[in-house]
């Protein structure tokens, strides 16, 4: 008897936490853009193909309209979709929306610090230094345009040397960004088939994948 009592009273405030998350989503609802009904603890996950967010958000704009919320987990996101209102946000009004939208784990690791994840105040005395620094290195002198045009002469090369076969743009211009940034910091450059050099990219984008998962932003 004891062990039902329990049950029944730990039921009965699992009910009473899901109705008072229900209660609130639907009070706070009215003060934000339209979007999908949440579910409590999940949100919109169940709702949102992880494997292809493009097309999921797309379709939801398609019913919702341009400026959009959904909820990842505990976490309430507002989705612009579309040119006009992303230039909107971001041009026109600029000033307003400059900030980083916040990643919980990314949080977590660098605490706020660092030229990628901060915002405000330190985010800007940090691009001041990294901007100095980067002068230092040659940004904006001669020396950095002799750099680039060297690199473009390897990547037009490599262009070539596909003899007109179907081949991903996309991981050339990679490479070759990335040759021009080592160029600048370390004074060298990596052979594109060098296997540290495809290993770091690798790293890299496997990082980024990581940042615009929906796990991470969770």
């Amino acid at each position: 008897m004891e062990a039902v009592g329990a049950t029944t009273i730990f039921l009965l405030i699992c009910i009473s936490c899901l109705l008072f998350a229900a209660w609130r989503s639907r009070s706070q609802k009215g003060k934000e853009p339209p979007g999908p009904t949440a579910l409590p603890i999940v949100g919109n996950l169940l709702q949102i193909n992880p494997w292809n967010l493009p097309k999921s958000m797309k379709e939801l704009s398609e019913k919702y309209g341009p400026v959009f919320t959904v909820q990842l987990g505990p976490q309430k996101v507002v989705v612009l979709y579309g040119y006009d209102v992303v230039k909107e946000a971001l041009v026109d009004q600029g000033d307003d929306f400059s900030g980083r939208g916040i990643l919980p784990l990314i949080k977590k690791l660098f605490q706020g610090s660092g030229i990628v994840t901060s915002n405000g105040e330190t985010w800007k005395q940090l691009r001041r230094f990294a901007l100095t620094t980067l002068r230092d290195f040659g940004m904006g002198k001669k020396g950095i345009e002799e750099r680039i045009q060297e690199e473009a002469h390897f990547l037009v090369e490599r262009l070539k040397n596909t003899q007109e076969r179907p081949f991903n743009p996309g991981n050339f211009l990679v490479h070759a960004v990335s040759n021009i940034i080592c160029s600048i910091v370390f004074g060298d450059r990596f052979d594109y088939e060098d296997e540290k050099f495809l290993t770091l990219i690798d790293w890299i984008e496997e990082n980024n994948k990581l940042q615009v998962s929906i796990q991470t932003q969770v």
